[in-house]
């Protein structure tokens, strides 16, 4: 904890309001270690039972997590708002920055020619009462997912993938229910589940994605929903196979107090064949948003399932958000329909993965193996995350650790390769090798 910031409070409500203003202002950072619970406990003058109570309603708020031996500390993105000096720091100056998780902004379609012919094109606005899904849209999405074997029943739209989980997740789960999630996994998807009050349980990941033996003791544990990353999964860059498919739909048959969520985030960026598991259980949902091939500021995704699930997402919008834009609707149409943006999103998908596919070659030229099936980032396993990422950030080089990702996988660091230019890889994994492996100390000169 900041040496500077004091907490205060004679009860679990003004305990808890303190560390969480303490979150909001930046004096209690993320990943800062707050006290044991009796050392604050006779700071504070009041009973060790208060000041558990205190750290229980943020954890199940998601602003804690209890670390073990390493005690208690603020998540590294609790669901608070916080001043801009409490964010991520920035790499040192001149640095490489590969801890992003971001595309290239290189390889993104330019939207001013479409968001100037919306301008001509879009006609009247749409009223309340008129909004929704635009039928035409709706049309080409299951046009496209029946292309790559999605079953299409129910279909809705939500403000990206996350907002998706989100949804699905308060739709069908309440507080303190458990949740199958990939381990490691999205960094923000485990931040979700903690906010929502919901108990995660890790499920390990390999190359085919999560591991049936691993998915079977979630279930086993009480698990209430199950999310799957199709393809590109973050960090790994697993995807599903179709062996690991056949084998996750015949487990998962017919389960009926089961949530299945599948997340296509990448998409067309992929290039790997998509292998859904959609249908295996009754109530399931697929999402596939498209802000990994046109733009993160493109917040939409499509979402078909059941159609008891369908509903309950789409009754919840509609007394909410109500819709997602009409405008940003066909916007997204329009690229869909232009030649031109399929190719450049063809030739981004073929760039990401001779860059991935050649930092994996050049790693293992230094004797690293490290994992990357699809996508936009590489998962290098090392011993010890911490002196890794300083040892790189003193060579130049900014990676995210893994310990943003993991709950109990081991130590590893996640690299995004869209910045990165075919003349940089045999540098990176030089720089890497000798940050796993530093040469021995030559000891004091005699």
């Amino acid at each position: 904890m900041s040496a500077h910031y004091q907490l205060t409070g004679t009860t679990a409500v003004d305990i808890s309001a303190s560390i969480e203003s303490g979150i909001r202002t930046g004096a209690l950072s993320p990943g800062a270690a707050l006290p044991p619970v009796r050392a604050l406990a006779a700071e504070l003058g009041v009973s060790p039972a208060t000041v558990a109570r205190a750290y229980q309603e943020l954890r199940q708020r998601g602003l804690l997590a209890t670390a073990g031996r390493h005690g208690t500390r603020v998540r590294p993105r609790p669901p608070v708002a916080a001043r801009r000096s409490a964010l991520r720091p920035p790499p040192l100056p001149g640095a490489r920055d590969l801890s992003r998780g971001e595309p290239d902004p290189r390889l993104l379609p330019p939207l001013g020619p479409h968001l100037a012919a919306l301008a001509t094109e879009n006609g009247p606005s749409v009223g309340y009462s008129d909004a929704g899904v635009l039928p035409e849209l709706a049309e080409v999405a299951r046009a496209r997912l029946r292309a790559d074997g999605v079953p299409v029943g129910e279909l809705t739209l939500t403000g990206g993938a996350l907002d998706g989980i989100e949804r699905l997740l308060g739709a069908h789960l309440r507080p303190g229910d458990a949740v199958a999630v990939e381990d490691p996994g999205w960094a923000n998807l485990l931040d979700l589940v903690a906010a929502l009050g919901l108990r995660p349980i890790g499920v390990p990941v390999d190359d085919e994605g999560p591991l049936v033996a691993g998915v079977a003791a979630a279930l086993a544990a009480g698990a209430r929903a199950l999310i799957v990353t199709s393809r590109a999964q973050n960090p790994t860059g697993a995807a599903v196979s179709a062996a690991r498919a056949e084998a996750l739909r015949t487990l998962l048959a017919g389960r009926r107090d089961l949530l299945l969520i599948e997340d296509d985030h990448a998409a067309e960026l992929a290039r790997v064949p998509l292998h859904p598991l959609a249908g295996a259980t009754a109530s399931w949902a697929f999402l596939r948003s498209v802000s990994k091939p046109f733009g993160p500021d493109l917040r939409m995704a499509v979402l078909v399932g059941d159609e008891t699930t369908v509903a309950r997402v789409s009754g919840r919008t509609r007394v909410g958000a109500g819709w997602v834009s009409t405008v940003l609707q066909r916007l997204v149409l329009a690229l869909w329909r232009d030649p031109a943006v399929t190719e450049l999103v063809q030739r981004a998908a073929q760039s990401y993965e001779q860059r991935r596919e050649g930092l994996l070659a050049a790693l293992a030229e230094h004797g690293l193996t490290a994992h990357g099936r699809s996508g936009i980032n590489v998962w290098l396993p090392v011993a010890d995350e911490t002196s890794t990422v300083t040892a790189l950030r003193d060579a130049g080089w900014a990676v995210a650790p893994g310990a943003l990702y993991r709950i109990a996988a081991p130590p590893a660091l996640r690299i995004t390769v869209s910045s990165l230019d075919t003349a940089d890889l045999v540098a990176l994994a030089a720089a890497l090798a000798r940050a796993e492996n530093p040469p021995p100390s030559q000891g004091f000169p005699t």
